[in-house]
């Protein structure tokens, strides 16, 4: 036993080439300490990392064990560090030459990533290209969204019935990407109803969303000529409770019997029973929502249903606004882009694994 130790003793060596350097494409706040093993690796116990910030003074900052070449340490930016690397054996340890000094700093590019920036030029510039080409008033084709389509017929419908149109937004929050999508719909319904003198009915389970939609629906109004024809208790606040709103939802749908249900945006279990209470007045039913779940009650339903990302288009299908317009066309490009990479790269994939003079064998 006196023997090994007394061998181990002998050949333990230091680390060398001890090299600290800022991590690169970082945001800052590290060094990185990199070493060459020792020669007496496979005997050591542990490698221990020693910082100093005066090149004299050194304290212990962290541990690695044998056959580990690499620390990271966290630093402040700006500030000079240096670092001894220690080979331990037991109770032995043989220290390294100081590392020249280290400072950390955040770097503006993350070269790793360059082709995330090249993704966001590319996708931008699609968008703006779109963009300007709608301003100059060209045309930009939008495969036909039937639910969109039956919007001026579902309201064209309730004037001529003299009933109302009942828009209901879900119980979702602001945050929720369905519920501002079927605020931008409401918004251009709100100016149907307003150029057709149509009474719309809008009751909300969120008082954020509430606050909102009244805005968006007063001045909708206002931007058909129609301010006068606004009013305030059409938009309202019924509660936060889920099946209390439903319920509520319900009742207006018996006693007021609108002639057109908008049933759009975010929604959880109470959506087969708002469906199935307006199926049941014969009113025409348009819905929408990003919620998988709840889909098939409203195909089941309804008369029309927006599916996925029509219900994101809607607005820009409706208005034909050059801005939204052109941000469509702009994405609908970018997929098209990033499905030719995927097929070409699986191709790639594919011939670099079975040779393509193999198929032929």
């Amino acid at each position: 036993m006196a023997f090994v130790i007394m061998a181990a003793f002998f050949a333990i060596a230091p680390p060398t080439a001890v090299h600290a350097f800022d991590i690169p494409d970082d945001g800052g706040g590290a060094i990185r300490i990199e070493w060459r093993l020792s020669e007496a690796d496979s005997q050591l116990t542990r490698y221990e990392i020693y910082r100093s910030d005066n090149g004299t003074d050194y304290e212990k900052i962290g541990i690695m064990g044998r056959g580990r070449n690499l620390f990271d340490d966290e630093t402040e930016d700006g500030k000079q560090y240096y670092y001894k690397v220690v080979a331990v054996f037991d109770t032995l340890k043989s220290f390294s030459d100081p590392s020249s000094p280290a400072m950390s700093s955040a770097q503006w590019l993350n070269r790793k990533k360059i082709n995330i920036i090249i993704a966001v030029i590319t996708f931008g510039g699609l968008i703006l290209f779109f963009i300007q080409h709608a301003r100059h008033g060209k045309s930009l084709f939008v495969r036909r969204i039937a639910g969109l389509q039956a919007i001026d017929d579902a309201v064209g419908r309730a004037t001529e019935m003299g009933k109302p149109i009942l828009y209901c937004p879900g119980i979702g929050y602001i945050e929720d990407i369905a519920t501002i999508a079927s605020l931008s719909i409401l918004g251009e319904v709100a100016k149907k109803c307003g150029q057709y003198d149509t009474k719309l009915i809008n009751p909300h389970c969120d008082p954020i969303v509430y606050t909102v939609a009244r805005e968006i629906v007063k001045e909708s109004y206002t931007d058909v000529g129609r301010p006068d024809a606004f009013d305030p208790d059409s938009v309202y606040y019924v509660t936060d409770s889920q099946f209390a709103y439903a319920a509520a939802v319900d009742g207006i749908m018996l006693r007021e019997r609108p002639a057109t249900n908008f049933l759009v945006g975010w929604f959880r279990a109470e959506s087969l029973i708002l469906a199935e209470t307006g199926a049941s007045t014969g009113a025409i039913q348009i819905a929408g929502t990003d919620q998988v779940s709840q889909l098939p009650f409203f195909v089941t339903a309804c008369d029309y249903t927006l599916i996925g990302e029509e219900l994101y288009a809607a607005s820009a299908y409706i208005s034909r606004e050059p801005l939204l317009l052109g941000a469509i066309k702009g994405e609908d490009w970018g997929k098209v882009i990033i499905g030719a990479i995927l097929i070409a790269g699986s191709l790639i994939g594919l011939l670099t694994v079975f040779p393509i003079l193999n198929l032929f064998e």
